[in-house]
């Protein structure tokens, strides 16, 4: 909810348009270009159309449209919402649609979601192929063929998964044998007394998943999901399967400039490169290069710590929610001081689920089900939480979450040093480096001292109590970083989740979390109802 309608609107007017906020003259009608950008918005990551607002010499003044016009506009805009002939869905409710008069000019703000993954694609017409539109840095554009297919494929995902659909001509010599028994060994490992351990080989893929009969068609064979986690390459690669599929991981350690890698794992044709072998082969590289010591259980070594178990789940959670459909390479790149997990496609939920772990749909659940069974890879939500975690225990940074469009990947960054563990809620000191606030800086009370020296001892309370002071307008997190000379790192990954979770914070663009251009604002609270 939006407290102070006519702030806000101000506040959008005197920014510029980005990928996630769009102003649109209307003194001549709604104009079409209004819908093209409703499709793209709820087709990426949502965004806040403002309707009234024209621009000359890249400087943005009000339309000047009257209050009758402002009526006829937003009367317009629900007939088309709901008229399958001008746009295939709206998710707009009421409240979403908001007139504002400022100084005597009218406004009218559009606050578009994104569209969950069932009903995109979200296009205009009847017809989605050349009527449906994406978001960019640059603005709208139309989305190709095969980006509308995908969205189709993942609308429909739950009728029949991508993994679970069945390859006619597959045959058990498909199968790369090393890598069943190597499944097999560790399946019995976790569940020694379990009866599938009785079953040949045939029919044990046939319950796993890895082997099924369509009852309504009769017809039977491998999934994709047994081929891509136990197949041989070639088997995986055959047009029939996944042509595009490739997985690389790249360890760039060295502090020769002129390396590109300092060690490599991909599909070489040395080595079977299905899911398995690839998983087994990057996790035994990233839990060596951990800078994490092994933790103990009395006087014996447990092999996995948070921080493992952390690097482990996020390795789960790129393979089992890749787009094995979409041209793009799973990619996973280890440098000195983080770890990218890198696949092609886009979330089927948004990055606000992903962190809160309230929602979890796997594009790939036959694929989850196999690393399940071993003990790797949670259901409903939990990976995630099992991520952040690690994060949390080691005082690393939160885990950064990162969609990209053209072409659609999802990176998921694990940062594994902290400059500011310093501030972690256990602990009062600060680095001797950290620095007082500018002293040019007016922006905070003159009286004010609680930052005044260098080495000032800051705990969490203090430090948000900071960022409260400096949220009395809207104002982005390299800002807030910049005045409390704490990394941009730190601000967006631990203090300002929390301040969210409590309510002592509101965002300038709700519906479009991932903003670069996102900034925040306090809540009006009081703070001695607030459990800090």
């Amino acid at each position: 909810m939006i407290s102070d309608t006519k702030r806000y609107i101000k506040q959008l007017i005197s920014g510029s348009e980005n990928s996630e906020i769009e102003f649109k003259s209307a003194k001549g009608g709604l104009p079409e270009s209004f819908w093209e950008t409703f499709s793209a918005f709820a087709n990426t990551n949502g965004g806040i159309i403002v309707l009234g607002i024209k621009e000359k010499n890249g400087i943005f003044y009000p339309d000047g449209f009257d209050k009758q016009q402002l009526q006829t506009y937003k009367k317009r805009f629900w007939d088309c919402a709901h008229n399958k002939e001008k746009v295939s869905a709206t998710m707009l409710t009421e409240r979403d649609v908001i007139d504002a008069e400022i100084d005597g000019n009218f406004f009218l703000l559009f606050r578009i979601p994104r569209a969950s993954y069932d009903i995109r694609p979200v296009f205009l017409t009847r017809n989605p192929f050349g009527n449906t539109f994406k978001r960019n840095h640059e603005g709208d554009y139309h989305c190709t063929d095969s980006e509308i297919r995908q969205m189709f494929a993942d609308a429909h995902h739950s009728t029949l998964p991508f993994d679970n659909q069945i390859l006619p001509n597959y045959s058990i010599s498909d199968i790369d044998t090393e890598t069943l028994r190597g499944y097999r060994q560790r399946f019995i490992l976790r569940k020694n007394n379990h009866p599938w351990n009785e079953l040949d080989d045939f029919n044990f893929l046939c319950k796993i998943g890895a082997y099924r009969v369509d009852r309504e068609s009769g017809q039977e064979g491998f999934t994709r999901a047994g081929i891509l986690m136990f197949g041989k390459t070639e088997s995986i690669t055959d047009q029939a399967c996944c042509p595009w599929y490739f997985v690389d991981y790249q360890e760039k350690l060295s502090n020769n400039m002129n390396e590109r890698w300092s060690d490599r794992i991909y599909a070489d044709s040395s080595w079977n490169s299905n899911l398995y072998q690839f998983f087994f082969k990057v996790y035994n590289k990233l839990a060596q290069t951990l800078p994490v010591p092994f933790s103990l259980n009395g006087i014996e070594r447990t092999e996995e710590t948070a921080a493992h178990i952390a690097i482990r789940e996020a390795l789960v959670n790129s393979l089992v929610h890749s787009s094995y459909a979409e041209q793009g390479n799973i990619v996973i790149i280890r440098e000195k001081d983080k770890i990218i997990f890198r696949n092609p496609g886009r979330m089927l939920i948004t990055i606000d689920d992903f962190y809160s772990g309230s929602q979890s749909v796997c594009r790939n659940p036959i694929i989850q089900k196999f690393f399940i069974q071993l003990g790797y890879g949670e259901k409903a939500g939990s990976g995630a939480d099992y991520i952040i975690k690690g994060c949390r225990e080691n005082q690393w940074h939160m885990p950064e979450l990162i969609e990209n469009v053209q072409p659609d990947t999802v990176s998921l960054y694990l940062y594994m040093s902290d400059n500011d563990t310093s501030l972690d809620s256990n602990d009062t000191s600060l680095d001797s480096n950290d620095t007082s606030l500018d002293s040019n800086d007016t922006s905070l009370d003159s009286n004010d001292t609680s930052l005044d020296k260098v080495g000032q001892r800051l705990n969490r309370d203090t430090l948000i109590n900071k960022v409260l002071e400096l949220c009395e307008d809207w104002i982005t997190i390299d800002e807030i970083s910049e005045k409390v000379g704490k990394s941009h790192q730190y601000i967006r990954g631990k203090i300002i989740p929390e301040m969210l979770k409590l309510g002592l914070l509101e965002k300038l663009y709700p519906e479009a979390s991932t903003s670069p251009n996102q900034k925040y604002r306090k809540q009006n609270i009081d703070m001695k109802e607030v459990n800090l």
